[in-house]
């Protein structure tokens, strides 16, 4: 019997923690199906604390432990739940936590970390020089608060060394089915898959994210850049007519727009070329010649491949997953 202990710590979205829980015990009940109930249960699940003392979860929810983590001597995979916000363990004393996590993996326990959570795992400098992954829309916090990390930015699911990390908190979901196919099996992952109604093949949280453009960088001049490129990205304007736009030499203006957002000023126009994409794939009926030429683009087949580079699906895939427009009559 495979064991998973569930760290419960102040603050944490402990829907991440139950809705395992609940998977796992779908998991043995199918396995029961499988077996004809001959045998133990395949998973055992608990939660713990740091001090085996009741927390209180986002949302004002108690959580009533079974133990202290301390008093776990045994175990398959520890889990870390998911943030609303992203925890600061300089503020937070979670510090005893760090040190168990790293006792766990001296141990060859493997740790899990969910979206968020992976923050918290990399607070224990286990994840340096590692790959890992978090929620897209911490994606630039996490990397700035550890460099060391080999951050994979569109990947659901990393996993190196006995330290896995998920993206979205959908994607516990892929982490249940993961450990249910390594600690058991392939034939129950799948009977699992279709139970939870999750596509067990989803391997990118690409298509799922959304441009934001960084403006607290305080580079007036780079400001302006942002501001006209939004308002004009499907013109045919040189990046070298931007800089002279905003008074900068080109050469300065490229360096400085990536100190201050994070991305070359091309990179920046693309990614606004296809944010405007995705948001006309998912909500008209024009064809995809005509959102190339809407979007700046004058061959279609040029920007299919860039959007396959930047979203990992073609435009038509997209659209297929997320149109949310008027359907025709």
């Amino acid at each position: 019997m495979a064991k998973l202990v569930f760290i419960a710590i102040e603050g944490c979205l402990f829907s991440t923690i139950t809705n395992l829980v609940d998977a796992f015990s779908i998991a043995n009940r199918w396995h029961q199906v499988l077996r004809g109930n001959a045998g133990p249960p395949p998973f055992e699940t608990l939660v713990v604390t740091a001090d085996g003392k009741p927390i209180t979860a986002n949302g004002g929810i108690a959580v009533q432990p079974t133990c202290a983590m301390t008093q776990v001597h045994d175990a398959d995979v520890i889990l870390i739940p998911a943030f609303a916000q992203v925890i600061d363990p300089s503020v937070r004393n979670i510090a005893p936590i760090l040190n168990w996590l790293q006792d766990c993996h001296r141990r060859r326990i493997t740790i899990a970390a969910m979206c968020t959570g992976a923050f918290v795992l990399a607070a224990t400098g286990l994840l340096d020089d590692r790959q890992a992954t978090t929620h897209w829309q911490f994606s630039k916090q996490f990397q700035r608060r550890h460099p060391k990390v080999r951050f994979q930015l569109n990947t659901m699911l990393t996993e190196q060394d006995g330290l896995i990390c998920t993206g979205a908190v959908t994607a516990i979901f892929n982490l249940g089915l993961h450990l249910i196919r390594r600690l058991h099996s392939e034939e129950l992952a799948a009977l699992c898959a279709k139970a939870f109604l999750v596509d067990p093949n989803r391997t990118t949280q690409a298509p799922y994210t959304v441009f934001h453009s960084p403006k607290n960088h305080g580079d007036v001049q780079v400001l302006k850049a942002q501001a006209w490129m939004e308002a004009h990205y499907a013109e045919n304007a040189a990046i070298d007519a931007i800089a002279e736009r905003v008074g900068i030499s080109a050469r300065h203006f490229k360096r400085r727009f990536r100190k201050a957002t994070g991305e070359s000023p091309l990179a920046y126009l693309q990614q606004l070329r296809i944010e405007a994409a995705k948001h006309k794939l998912a909500t008209t009926q024009a064809t995809l010649n005509d959102i190339t030429y809407m979007i700046g683009y004058e061959d279609s087949s040029t920007f299919r491949r860039l959007f396959k580079k930047l979203v990992c699906i073609s435009p038509r895939e997209y659209r297929a997953k997320f149109f949310v427009g008027q359907k025709p009559a």
